[in-house]
């Protein structure tokens, strides 16, 4: 992944519209914090089903929520959950602690 800063971008838009063409994801940072990312789109994916896929991908990832994966996807939260359940992708992310500090919240 290539990675542009807030001020590069603003004096050399077409930098990112090239790494798109070359099929590159762009991080975009300000004041060195991820702000942006730009993921270029495959040929001939209905802009539909590519943004159900990113969204999936990038929640599976850990790096979006799952209400915002529901908002790039243009899918109810509900729908969401569906979607990645479709696909073997849990929704509930429980650690091994927060598992069995909920098992014992129901008692003996």
């Amino acid at each position: 992944m290539h990675t542009l800063t807030d001020q590069e971008l603003r004096q050399a838009p077409q930098a990112l519209l090239d790494l798109a063409h070359r099929q590159e994801c762009t991080l975009v940072t300000a004041d060195g914090q991820p702000v942006l990312m730009a993921v270029p789109l495959a040929k001939g994916v209905p802009l539909p089903a590519a943004l159900v896929d990113l969204a999936a991908q990038l929640y599976d990832r850990e790096l979006i929520s799952l209400e915002r994966a529901a908002r790039i996807a243009g899918l109810a939260y509900s729908e969401m959950i569906d979607e990645l359940g479709r696909r073997g992708i849990d929704t509930i992310r429980l650690t091994p602690g927060e598992l069995e500090r909920e098992l014992a919240s129901f008692g003996p």
